[in-house]
């Protein structure tokens, strides 16, 4: 965005080197839609089988995208189109249902996808193998810690996963049950779950699902729109 204002900025690893301008420019910025509010739909794309879903004008500044990285990994169906740069680059982001396999995330992608851990734990469910998510100890101070919390309610749908340290081992293969889950006033856990739900062999109920307002307040008009 600096860059887009008129002032010469480079990066180099860790380091940001700018020069003052003499002045900045007004431009016009089309604001793109968040990569983390995203993450949720193209999860639920992943593994409601059937699912195919376009996502329009999403952000892919290569410092947000980990969770693309990672599904891919995964083996989901992810196409992009309409590319443009409105100041970040944006485009359209297509999900298929596709069968997952587990991986193993950690290391420097992590800070490129920190806040979709808890739905990218919700994809190991449904993916076969086993799913390590490590170095991740940054979710421990989040709105909840996301870490115990994930592992709980997912204990709840029967999933077998195992808390460490540092994140948590899932050992996807078997539809999740559904369950009477927990939000912890955690809007990331409650959009999480509520994605867990719409695959999950029975009904879910999610208590305080309202802390969703935190992030994306429409959250569940748009999933009832899409047929959840």
């Amino acid at each position: 965005m600096f860059r887009a204002l008129g002032v010469e900025i480079e990066t180099e690893g860790n380091t940001i080197t700018l020069e003052p301008p003499e002045d900045l420019h007004a431009v016009n910025i089309a604001v793109p839609g968040d990569t983390s509010s995203a993450a949720f739909f193209l999860v639920a794309g992943a593994i409601v089988p059937g699912s195919e879903l376009t996502i329009k004008n999403v952000g892919v500044n290569p410092t947000r995208t980990g969770i693309l990285d990672v599904l891919r990994e995964m083996g989901a169906d992810i196409t992009e189109s309409n590319f443009r740069d409105d100041a970040e680059p944006v485009c359209d982001l297509t999900v298929r249902y596709s069968k997952l396999h587990g991986v193993e995330i950690g290391g420097s992608i992590i800070p490129r996808l920190i806040d979709e851990l808890p739905v990218l734990a919700v994809a190991a469910a449904f993916a076969d193998g086993e799913t390590v998510i490590r170095d991740a100890q940054e979710l421990k101070v989040k709105e909840s810690n996301r870490i115990a919390a994930m592992v709980t309610e997912l204990t709840r749908a029967g999933v077998d996963v195992e808390e460490t340290d540092d994140g948590m081992i899932i050992r996807g293969g078997k539809t999740p049950c559904g369950a009477t889950f927990e939000t912890y006033k955690d809007h990331r856990i409650a959009m999480s779950l509520a994605i867990l739900g719409l695959a999950a062999q029975s009904a879910s109920r999610i208590h305080d699902p309202e802390v969703v307002s935190i992030s994306y307040p429409d959250f569940f008009n748009t999933l009832e729109a899409l047929g959840g």
